[in-house]
């Protein structure tokens, strides 16, 4: 978002609606102070370019003569407000945009919430309403049979009524006929025979009383199930266990952990319990002395962890808890806190005009994914440029970085895990004015000694018996030699050597798997010129594969230039004090070279580099 822009020599500014009030008192005592001014100089356009920001300025009316200078420290002190009003308001807006996101975690957390609790509503209703069908349909299934027993015993009573009834008003028509008949004498022979009947009918007993009771006596449905179906609406069920995410990107620091988790069920949670403990290396198979179990309370499916080591991987697991009970533990989940920053090694990094070749240590005992290399310009003043690049995924541990010539940089190293970027190293300050390198003293000879800047060797008096040298196949064994830490970058580099005039010396350059046992220039591998005593004079060679031109220096340099340019393959030395040619070899390097340096004899030697190039060195 564009903040400020100059238009014809006017400031407008604009502001958000996020923006505070003290913010806006800033910008506009910015802005006054910027128009005080807007008559007094001319700017040719200039942006800064933040994230989401920049500061755009575009030539306004011309300006008195002489009268730029005097109102550019005032320009100066405004751009500066207004950089830092713009920083204040990008922190506000981060702040603001921070807790916009814990609020929408809040209210979708709520809205999830929302949805279990009336889907377990839901079940639940469902639920009963199926029981409430069921003892229904038993309980008419029961009236039913109850129904058809009753009317089933009715029916026979009824049946015996009705024969009851047909046998009576039988006896009555026969008795009837008996009395009617006039014969006597069948009358005689009827009548005991029927009176009999008669007297046998009346004395058997007639049950007027129903076979069956008309109410049902079928029991009432057992709805306690229904009942308890009913109260459990308000008795919560223990949660199922929580499922814990895996680690998000960029989500931790140095000291702490965001640590998230889920639910896959209906639960209601009243809070939640995060457990943790670092993983340890080394830890005893009796697990006599297993790491430390913290544990923190949530309410929401998030939590922030802190005081934790950096760059270590801690072990996570969660359980959710509400008033009936506790859930059983998620599956363990592996996090890691940001790395530690690491430590650049000064005396590994070189330069040359056109690159920087940055070396680091990690600092960490767990392995980081990647590294971030930032830089930023400094001016002739000393001030970081606002501007910061940065190459990002570097693998390794050291980076090798195209500059422009002639500028200063302060470089910084992130180290970068899945929890995020560690805090910035310590800063370095690389220079392009000329070649920087130091002297690599694990190719040293045993009787050199590399002083602490790393730019100095003595040969002292002292003869080492063998016996007390320790050689290792990349140290020199039979030449007093060291080798330079050359940026490997093909172009032009240039350093210059200080030589005490009784020392016997040897310098230029070789290849890296030159031979350690022989001496330097006479072999195919090294390049050097070569500085011997004699009793009558100084004498001087130009050696490689043991050979040298017949030259003669009248004379003696003590600090001599040495020229090395990769695309014309050209290696030259020179009188430094005099400005004076004195040698160049020809030849096309295979592969990249780095300085040497070696003494015959007892004496010192310093190299002088990070200097500009003179114009006769590459003529």
């Amino acid at each position: 978002m564009d903040l400020c822009e100059i238009r014809g020599g006017s400031l407008d500014v604009i502001t958000e609606e996020a923006l505070g009030g003290e913010e806006h008192q800033e910008v506009n005592r910015a802005s006054a102070a910027m128009r005080a001014t807007r008559d007094a100089s001319a700017f040719q356009r200039f942006s800064v370019d933040t994230e989401d920001s920049s500061l755009c300025f575009e030539p306004g009316p011309p300006s008195p003569v002489g009268a730029e200078d005097g109102h550019e420290d005032v320009f100066e002190e405004q751009e500066n407000e207004i950089n830092q009003t713009r920083n204040k308001l990008q922190e506000k807006v981060a702040e603001m945009e921070n807790f916009a996101g814990h609020l929408e975690e809040i209210f979708l957390t709520v809205e999830e919430n929302f949805g279990r609790k009336e889907q377990h509503l839901e079940q639940h209703y469902n639920d009963v309403l199926q029981t409430l069908s069921q003892r229904y349909d038993e309980r008419a299934a029961a009236l039913e049979e109850e129904k058809k027993s009753k009317l089933e015993a009715l029916y026979k009573q009824l049946l015996g009524c009705g024969r009851t009834l047909d046998a009576s008003k039988e006896l009555i028509e026969t008795a009837q006929e008996v009395y009617r008949s006039q014969d006597k004498r069948l009358f005689l022979k009827e009548v005991m025979p029927t009176i009999k009947r008669i007297t046998e009918f009346s004395r058997e007993e007639t049950d007027f009383s129903l076979s069956t009771p008309l109410e049902f006596n079928t029991p009432l449905a057992d709805l306690s199930d229904v009942r308890t179906m009913m109260d459990s609406i308000n008795v919560i069920p223990a949660p199922s266990a929580p499922v814990i995410n895996p680690q998000m990107p960029n989500s931790a620091s140095q000291t702490s952990l965001r640590v998230c988790w889920s639910l896959f069920s209906d639960d209601t949670v009243e809070y939640y319990e995060l457990y943790y403990r670092p993983v340890l290396e080394d830890t005893p198979a009796d697990g006599s002395s297993e790491p430390h179990v913290s544990k923190v309370k949530a309410k929401e499916t998030h939590c922030t962890v802190t005081d934790l080591l950096p760059n270590a991987q801690y072990e996570l697991w969660v359980t959710a808890t509400n008033t009936t009970g506790i859930s059983p533990a998620s599956e363990k989940a592996l996090y890691m806190t940001v790395p530690s920053p690491p430590v650049i090694k000064q005396r590994e990094c070189t330069s040359c005009p056109e690159a920087a070749l940055i070396r680091w240590e990690s600092g960490n005992t767990n392995p980081v994914d990647s590294y971030t290399v930032e830089l930023s310009e400094m001016g002739t003043d000393g001030r970081q440029s606002a501007i910061t690049e940065s190459i990002v995924a570097v693998p390794t541990c050291q980076c090798l970085i195209q500059l422009q010539a002639g500028r200063r940089y302060l470089i910084s190293v992130r180290a970068v895990n899945i929890g995020g970027p560690s805090n910035r190293s310590e800063a370095f300050t690389i220079s392009t004015i000329g070649t920087f390198f130091h002297l690599l003293e694990d190719t040293a000879h045993p009787c050199l000694s590399i002083s602490g800047d790393g730019f100095t060797m003595f040969y002292g008096d002292e003869e080492l018996p063998l016996s007390a040298m320790a050689f290792d196949e990349n140290t020199f064994a039979r030449c007093v030699a060291v080798l330079g830490d050359l940026i490997p970058v093909r172009g032009r580099h240039y350093w210059e050597v200080e030589v005490d005039d009784v020392a016997e010396f040897r310098i230029g350059v070789a290849y890296e798997d030159t031979q350690r046992n022989s001496y330097l220039g006479s072999n195919s591998t090294s390049w050097c010129m070569r500085h011997i005593l004699t009793p009558t004079r100084h004498k001087y060679e130009f050696l490689h594969s043991g050979w040298s031109p017949d030259l003669r220096i009248t004379v003696n340099p003590l600090r001599i230039g040495v020229a090395l340019d990769y695309e014309r393959g050209t290696l030259s030395f020179f009188n430094v004090d005099l400005e004076q040619h004195l040698h160049t070899f020809h030849c096309h390097f295979q592969s990249y070279v780095h300085p040497c340096f070696a003494l015959d004899n007892p004496g010192a030697l310093t190299v002088h580099n990070s200097i500009e190039a003179p114009r006769y060195a590459f003529i």
